[in-house]
């Protein structure tokens, strides 16, 4: 990489790449199918010092940033990147590398980057994969602090940049229960977009959508989630059905509470009717001073309050999804053992909070413990006779929680008689995700014969415990989760057909959208003319680009979508959808803005368009324009089928395809004909058999239109039909924007 025209010496720093612009690609674009971050980067000086030009640059980096070298890299094998670096690379290269690395430790997969020089020297265009704008645009600001720390000789910490990240990921993107389900649904194929800035994901498109809300669905019924929400009611509905629970009732005094704890016996439990993760809750409760304490923490939760029977044994949670057990966690309670120095709140921070499952983020399936603050530990405490400043005698245990550490896997032992009982109190309260409370000694044997009993049942529970466990091995959980929404064979899609190109695209769009409308459909379509659905005209404005098409996708009106795709919105936002049924390419001539891309050869465009042809799934067909030899190229590219088209009938693409078995459309003696090999599939007389609007529309916009619909799997007749009709209904204006 050294040439005689390089400076001998580094120029006096400081030294730094200039970011010059940041696009977020929403969808599959001409890098990657999923989004990315697009950065241009100006290397300045930097340009002429590759990584081993700069002494001491390598070493430096790895002192810094050590994992980024065993990235496999071009050299396709672990440390690959490490002897690029040594062979020299450029700084662009290398912060895409330093920026994948940093997503990785901060936990998000990566994974991918590119760095390709643009037509002006030292400028390049740098990717790199991520789930969300703000995450990506965070890692960019560290990965770039480091790079001009390592290049201008400066010492650097890691730590804050990644917790920095850390936090991005916290604020903006899916919550770790949520992701877990749509890593699941990614891997059946099935769609997804976000719906918020929360965990509001929708799986699926259009007609054919569900929505989950972390580990609630679209399926859960509001009523069932209010009965969860009222222990008191649970109970009752629970034993009317069979279901063992323990006795109790709801109070609403001190008093009260200890008189329906004497009229129990024995030792009792204290609750808010509506709580969570253990908020409130005082077990095994035996004297009137500890009845009347735990009323107190957990009338500050909910004004009604709940005295029952105390279960022995160990609490457990069971997910119940669609009817069926998929996991099962133990809980344990949080002890610590004293030091004779140590106060309990320090003991609760060294034994405790450093477990690395605990923390206040949705990353941790464990809460961090308070003594200071939480009113059920410093009711625990009481009793033991203890305050969080206490200092427990060398060898003394102090019981800190007694529930809510559900950490130890143990789905394999659950007996079926519990598990038929766990899924019985799911359909009694009426929730299609649920997580059962139940109490017993021993979870492989049926609660009858221990007195064991359910406590609670709770809408839109956590799946943290059955993902991270403190033994055992983590469940699929989310799988169960998709399964439940998507039974087997069903992926959650709609026919897609997306158009590309700059010639008579719109005209595409329509026709192509009324041809599928007569075959049942009620059609979406987004394009330059605007945003239908149906013979509704949502919006009149363009409409050939990422946001709007993605508006079609949400509608639960939209059974088959088509989309016209502006070369520039490919280049600048991506595609939004994440795969189709049919991609048509019309042509690949220059567009306006492409200049501005610095994309303006052939072989940008190619690279652009592609796309289209790049999202086709297997089942599906790519049709194009056969005269266009860039347009042409893209035929090897595609997963599917291959649908070429011309005016000239002759035309040595077509014939070649014919050849080998493929379907084309030419013109022939006013004839738009369909062939399929050698034989011809059939006519349409261009002058009789189109209405006037159809019969104005270029040849080329027939001949793209006819094959789309073709490649759809239309009929011979609904084609015909679609084309004499074509024009005859004006869209209704319902302008939202």
């Amino acid at each position: 990489m050294t040439s005689p025209d390089l400076p001998a010496s580094m120029p006096p720093g400081p030294l730094h790449i200039d970011v010059l612009r940041v696009t977020y690609l929403r969808g599959p674009n001409m890098w990657t199918y999923t989004p990315v971050i697009e950065a241009w980067l100006d290397l300045g000086v930097l340009e002429d010092w590759p990584s081993h030009r700069q002494p001491g640059f390598v070493e430096r980096l790895l002192s810094v940033l050590p994992q980024v070298a065993i990235h496999h890299c071009s050299p396709g094998v672990p440390y690959g990147f490490e002897q690029r670096l040594r062979e020299g690379t450029w700084m662009g290269h290398v912060l895409e590398h330093v920026i994948i690395e940093l997503l990785e430790l901060a936990g998000l997969e990566a994974g991918f980057g590119q760095t390709r020089e643009t037509t002006t020297p030292g400028t390049y265009r740098m990717v790199f994969r991520v789930p969300d704008e703000t995450v990506g645009r965070t890692a960019l600001a560290s990965g770039l602090a480091l790079m001009h720390a390592v290049i201008n000789r400066e010492s650097f910490d890691v730590e804050p940049e990644l917790a920095k990240i850390r936090k991005a990921i916290d604020d903006f993107y899916l919550g770790p229960s949520t992701a877990h389900i749509v890593a699941s649904a990614k891997r059946r194929k099935i769609p997804h977009i976000r719906l918020n800035q929360g965990n509001l994901v929708q799986l699926g498109y259009g007609a054919r959508q569900n929505r989950i809300w972390t580990a609630e669905t679209d399926l859960t019924s509001a009523i069932a989630e209010g009965i969860a929400g009222n222990k008191d009611l649970t109970k009752s509905l629970l034993r009317s059905c069979g279901v063992p629970v323990p006795y109790g009732e709801v109070v609403h005094s001190p008093d009260a509470a200890w008189e329906a704890a004497q009229e129990i016996g024995m030792s009792v439990v204290v609750k808010p009717r509506d709580g969570n993760r253990g908020r409130g809750v005082m077990l095994n409760l035996r004297t009137q001073d500890e009845v009347l304490a735990a009323y107190a923490v957990a009338r500050a939760e909910d004004p009604d309050v709940i005295v029952e029977q105390f279960i022995e044994g160990d609490e457990h949670r069971v997910l119940v999804v669609g009817g069926k057990v998929v996991a099962v966690a133990r809980g344990e309670s949080a002890w610590v053992t004293g030091d004779g120095a140590s106060s309990v709140e320090q003991l609760v921070e060294v034994q405790i909070n450093s477990d690395p499952r605990r923390g206040n983020a949705d990353i941790h399936p464990l809460e961090r413990l308070q003594p200071r603050t939480n009113s059920v530990i410093l009711a625990n405490l009481l009793r033991q006779r203890l305050t969080p400043d206490a200092v427990p005698a060398s060898g003394q245990r102090v019981l800190i929680a007694a529930n809510g550490n559900h950490a130890i896997e143990c789905t394999d032992r659950i007996h079926p008689e519990t598990a038929h009982i766990c899924t019985l109190a799911a359909r009694v309260v009426g929730l299609d995700i649920a997580g059962i409370d139940l109490v017993c000694r021993d979870i492989s044997q049926p609660l009858a014969s221990q007195a064991g009993a359910v406590v609670e049942v709770n809408a839109g529970p956590s799946l943290l415990m059955h993902l991270k466990p403190a033994e055992g091995q983590p469940q699929a959980v989310g799988d169960a989760i998709v399964s439940h929404l998507f039974p087997e064979g069903q992926r959650g899609r709609i026919p897609i057909v997306g158009i590309a190109g700059s010639a008579g695209t719109t005209q595409v769009a329509r026709l192509v959208a009324w041809l599928i409308q007569l075959s049942g459909a009620r059609v979406g379509v987004a394009c330059r003319d605007g945003l239908f659905v149906g013979a509704r005209q949502l919006e009149d404005r363009d409409c050939a680009h990422w946001e709007p098409g993605q508006r079609l996708l949400i509608n639960r009106n939209v059974e088959a979508a088509v989309f016209e795709n502006d070369p520039m919105s490919l280049l600048t936002e991506g595609l939004a959808y994440d795969r189709c049924q049919v991609g048509i390419v019309t042509d690949s001539r220059p567009v306006p803005g492409l200049d501005v891309q610095l994309m303006t050869e052939p072989e940008h465009r190619f690279k652009i368009l592609r796309t289209q042809v790049d999202v086709v799934v297997e089942a599906g067909a790519a049709v194009l324009n056969a005269t266009d030899e860039t347009v042409l190229a893209m035929a090897e590219l595609c997963d599917g089928d291959v649908l070429l088209y011309a005016q000239d009938g002759m035309h040595a693409a077509l014939l070649a395809h014919r050849e080998a078995g493929g379907r084309v459309l030419y013109l022939e003696d006013g004839y738009l004909v369909r062939a399929e090999g050698h034989g011809i599939i059939d006519r349409l007389h261009l002058q009789h058999e189109l209405s006037p609007s159809a019969a104005a529309l270029p040849a080329d916009v027939l001949l793209a239109s006819v094959a789309g619909a073709w490649a759809l799997g239309l009929d011979a007749q609904t084609i015909r039909t679609g084309l004499d009709t074509y024009g005859t209904v004006t869209p209704q204006t319902l302008v939202i924007a």
